[in-house]
């Protein structure tokens, strides 16, 4: 099993969190595959880890090249069963890695399961709380948009225990994935055309449609930083945010499911557009009409994708689904945590 950390200029991150992740390493490799990093991250690597195998990029990648790219390496020069994509921002804790690996041994159609994600900070009531990249298992409603347990939006829940269970989800974040080396190049690793941000939901909706499973384990949990690359703020951010949940819809809808809910998508995303301007945040408005932009001048491309690996389950035959729209219960009805969202409006895939 190699544990993968992509870095970018993430020096302080390896200096803080890498000491860790090789305390509880558990037999694992430790790699850390740099991004043409123009700090002193390699050096420091090369002086500070000596057990850790770096794989140095000759550009930056981003994320889903850079992590194509490395575990392509690896998967040429070791025979690993296992890979963990593991954010340089995430603190592990004692005993998280065996139980994850555990699941995919005991069940053969499981490909990829994360830990419970919570908020790393020196704040007591702060890092009880779940983190925005994962929480307690990812999920999606019925136009594709993203949540977890724990978190809706930028609503956080305080981890009381009410997802210490394992069960299939939608979508593993990728800030702490550990995934079956067989189904990674299967799948072809992540699509390089979202560069970065909803990679992984992507990846694990293609792996459900190739008949593998994706799990949450609440047994081990992680604490994740969370923006130590990229701000929130940032209208980057919110341009790859909507391009890629366009391009994620268009991709893995099926046929029939397509055209509706590509029309409900783009009519929320101009609501969100409007929304963002009237609170004075232009750079972000202008970033989702360039991305509905980008999709549209990029379909054909998009289309290959999609013919590549077809879509096969219809919504409500995919777990982790809310067959109603989260962006509604949130917003007009106030639903402001996944345990107020409806059951009945889950499916039972």
């Amino acid at each position: 099993m190699a544990v993968v950390i992509l870095n970018w200029n993430g020096r302080r991150w390896l200096e803080k969190f890498l000491p860790t992740v090789l305390a509880h390493a558990d037999g694992a490799t430790v790699v850390v595959a740099d991004n043409a990093s123009t700090d002193d991250s390699v050096e420091l690597v090369g002086r500070a880890f000596p057990r850790v195998q770096l794989i140095q990029n000759a550009t930056n990648l981003g994320f889903c090249e850079g992590y194509n790219q490395a575990l392509e390496v690896l998967h040429t020069t070791a025979a690993f069963r296992y890979y963990v994509l593991l954010n340089s921002d995430v603190e592990v804790t004692a005993n998280w890695l065996p139980p994850l690996r555990a699941l995919l041994e005991q069940q053969p159609s499981v490909a990829a399961v994360q830990p419970k994600i919570r908020q790393y900070s020196a704040d007591v009531v702060e890092r009880a709380q779940f983190e925005y990249a994962g929480a307690g298992g990812g999920y999606l409603d019925r136009l594709g948009y993203p949540f977890c347990r724990g978190r809706l939006f930028d609503t956080l829940e305080t981890d009381r225990g009410q997802y210490d269970d394992s069960r299939p989800v939608a979508w593993a974040t990728g800030a702490c994935l550990l995934v079956r080396a067989t189904a990674w190049h299967a799948m072809d690793g992540l699509d390089t055309a979202y560069f970065a941000h909803m990679e992984e939901i992507d990846l694990c909706w293609r792996l459900w449609n190739a008949g593998h499973e994706v799990w949450y384990y609440g047994g081990s949990t992680v604490f994740h930083v969370g923006g130590g690359t990229l701000a929130k703020s940032n209208p980057h951010k919110t341009y790859l945010n909507f391009r890629n949940g366009l391009a994620l819809v268009y991709k893995n809808s099926t046929a029939a499911e397509l055209p509706g809910v590509l029309v409900q998508r783009l009519l929320l995303d101009w609501v969100a557009a409007l929304r963002l301007l009237t609170q004075g945040q232009v750079a972000d408005c202008r970033a989702v009409l360039r991305a509905h932009w980008y999709v549209a001048r990029h379909v054909r491309g998009w289309q290959q994708r999609r013919r590549q690996f077809p879509p096969r389950l219809r919504i409500d035959e995919r777990p982790g689904v809310y067959l109603g729209s989260l962006v509604w219960a949130y917003f007009a009805k106030g639903k402001r945590a996944f345990p107020a969202l409806s059951r009945k409006l889950f499916n039972k895939a």
